[in-house]
């Protein structure tokens, strides 16, 4: 009986003990380690062959992240990319992406935004209202 009691005492003291965080330094300090958010890429998924418009949305689009985000861009922290379909050395991207016809994303780690309509509904005639779309999804995966 003693024994029990013993072994239910550890039990109690080990559960109620408070332990260390597995991902703290061992150096002596408990300051928690911060990761580095994923960066934001915006990606024009596009065909060799393009007509005005696609070519427009990809315009409209490299101009949004170069007016609105200089210092961004420069640290890395944002990109533009515009990608052909029919490269096969984007197929990997393209599978990732889950991207099969033309398409304008922004991503940042798991989280993907497909914008797409928007593009090739303001490109042409509004260009500021695409510029506006492109500006506010990235800031928000910037935070």
């Amino acid at each position: 009986m003693r024994r029990i009691g013993f072994i239910m005492l550890i039990s109690a003291i080990a559960t109620l003990t408070p332990v260390r965080a597995v991902n703290n330094p061992v150096n002596g300090t408990d300051t928690p380690q911060v990761k580095k958010s994923a960066p934001v890429e915006v990606y024009y998924f596009h065909m060799t062959r393009r007509c005005v418009t696609c070519q427009t949305v990809e315009k409209v689009t490299e101009e949004a992240i170069k007016e609105n985000f200089k210092d961004a861009l420069a640290k890395g922290e944002v990109s533009f990319k515009s990608i052909n379909l029919e490269d096969k050395t984007n197929k990997s991207l393209m599978k990732k992406l889950k991207v099969g016809g033309q398409s304008l994303l922004i991503v940042s780690g798991s989280e993907k935004i497909d914008i797409t309509d928007k593009g090739f509904m303001y490109a042409v005639n509004e260009p500021d209202k695409l510029k506006s779309e492109i500006k506010s999804h990235v800031k928000k995966l910037l935070k």
